[in-house]
C-alpha cells in the first residue's frame, strides 16, 4: 500500500544558522526534532485515511495460553484451542470441540464430560486395561462405589469422607484459591467437596471410566445450587495427563493410587503437571512389615495382588522413594491400620 501526501503540502524550513566555518547563511530542512515530530503525524493522519480496512477475523481461544485449567493434548502435550464457545464445565459439555495446536486431533465432549484420553475417536481400537481399570468401568460398580463400595474401605482404617477431606484440606493450604485436579476421582465424592467448599478456584474431576463420570454428573445434577462453573468433569488416563506442564496446582487422589497399572509412571505425570511448589495429596492402603524387608515376601506380595486384580500394595519407605524419583520432595505421611494419607509437593 503506498502512503499518500496531499499535493499541496510542501516541506517547511527554519530560519537560516550560519556556518561556523565559511558564515554563509544555510538552509537546513527538517533540522529541528519538533518539526520531524510535526511530520511524522501528518503523514500517519493521511495514510491512515488510506488504509483498506478487512474484517476481523475471529478470535479462537487457547485455553492453554488464556484458560485457567491447562488442558492439553495427551498426544502431544501442547495446548488445545476451543473449536466451539460451549462451556467446558460440568452440564455444559455436549458440542464442545478442543484441537491440539501441534497434531491437530479434535477432543470432543459428551452430555457428561470431555474425553481426552489419547484413543479418543479410534473406531476400531479399544485398549484393554488391568482387570480392576476394566471392573470400575462396569455400570454396576460404578453406581454401587458410593453406595456401599467405599464406604466399606473403613474396615481398612479409613476415617470416612468427612474426616479425610479435612485431613487432605490440611496438606493443601499452601495452594488454596489455585485449580486442583481430583485424580481418579471415581463417582466424583471428593470432587464435589472440593468444589463446595470454594477452596478451588477450579476442580477438574478425572477418571478413566466413562460410567463413574457419568455416576458423578447425576449426582451433581442432583443437588441444589451446586457451583457447576467450577468443576470440569474429564475422561483420561493418569499415566498421560491431558494438562500442560507446571499448570496444576493440586493433584488428589483418593483410594487410587494402589489401583494404578504403574504408580512411578502416575506420580512422575502428576510431578510434570505440578507447578513449583504444587502438592500432591493421596490416600491408599500400605502393606509393610516383613514384605517391605524381605525380597521373597516383596515378590510373593506383588504376585498374589495381581492375581487378585493387579492391585499394587506398598510400604511407607516405598511410597517415599517413589515420590523422591519423580521429583517430588517434602514427603509426609499419616497412618492408621492399613491407611496411610501422603503428600508431597513440587519443589519450588
Amino acid at each position: 500500500m503506498k502512503t499518500v501526501i496531499a499535493s499541496n503540502f510542501r516541506p517547511a524550513f527554519f530560519p537560516c544558522q550560519l556556518n561556523r566555518n565559511s558564515g554563509h547563511c544555510l538552509f537546513r530542512p527538517f533540522t529541528t526534532h519538533i518539526f520531524r515530530r510535526s511530520l511524522t503525524a501528518k503523514v500517519r493522519a493521511f495514510s491512515t485515511a488510506f488504509v483498506e480496512t478487512k474484517p476481523t477475523e475471529p478470535v479462537v481461544e487457547t485455553e492453554g495460553s488464556g484458560g485457567d485449567n491447562g488442558l492439553a493434548c495427551p498426544i502431544c502435550y501442547d495446548p488445545l484451542t476451543r473449536l466451539s464457545d460451549s462451556p467446558l464445565y460440568v452440564g455444559s459439555t455436549a458440542g464442545s470441540s478442543l484441537q491440539c495446536n501441534t497434531c491437530k486431533k479434535t477432543y470432543f465432549g459428551n452430555e457428561t464430560h470431555l474425553d481426552l484420553v489419547a484413543s479418543s475417536g479410534s473406531k476400531q481400537y479399544d485398549e484393554s486395561m488391568p482387570l480392576v481399570t476394566e471392573l470400575f468401568r462396569t455400570p454396576v460398580v460404578s453406581f454401587l462405589y458410593e453406595r456401599g463400595w467405599r464406604q466399606s474401605a473403613i474396615f481398612g482404617g479409613f476415617p470416612g469422607p468427612e474426616k479425610e477431606f479435612d485431613m487432605a484440606k490440611n496438606y493443601l493450604k499452601p495452594v488454596l484459591g489455585g485449580n486442583i485436579v481430583d485424580a481418579s476421582c471415581g463417582s466424583g465424592l471428593f470432587s464435589r467437596l472440593f468444589a463446595k467448599s470454594g477452596l478451588f478456584s477450579l476442580v477438574v474431576a478425572l477418571d478413566y471410566s466413562e460410567n463413574m463420570l457419568q455416576q458423578c454428573y447425576e449426582f451433581i445434577e442432583e443437588e441444589e445450587n451446586f457451583p457447576k462453573e467450577k468443576v470440569t468433569l474429564v475422561r483420561a488416563d493418569i499415566s498421560r495427563l491431558p494438562f500442560m506442564s507446571s499448570s496444576v496446582d493440586a493433584v488428589h487422589a483418593g483410594a487410587a493410587l494402589h489401583c494404578w497399572p504403574s504408580p512411578s509412571t502416575a506420580v512422575a505425570e502428576i510431578s510434570r503437571v505440578l507447578r513449583p511448589g504444587g502438592v500432591f495429596v493421596a490416600t491408599t492402603y500400605i502393606l509393610d512389615g516383613p514384605f517391605a524387608f524381605v525380597p521373597f515376601l516383596r515378590t510373593f506380595r506383588q504376585n498374589i495382588t495381581g492375581i487378585a486384580g493387579s492391585h499394587t500394595f506398598l510400604s511407607e519407605r516405598e511410597l517415599e522413594d517413589l515420590c523422591r524419583t519423580c521429583g517430588l520432595v517434602g514427603f509426609t505421611c499419616m497412618r492408621n491400620g492399613l491407611f496411610v494419607m501422603i503428600s508431597a509437593r513440587k519443589r519450588s
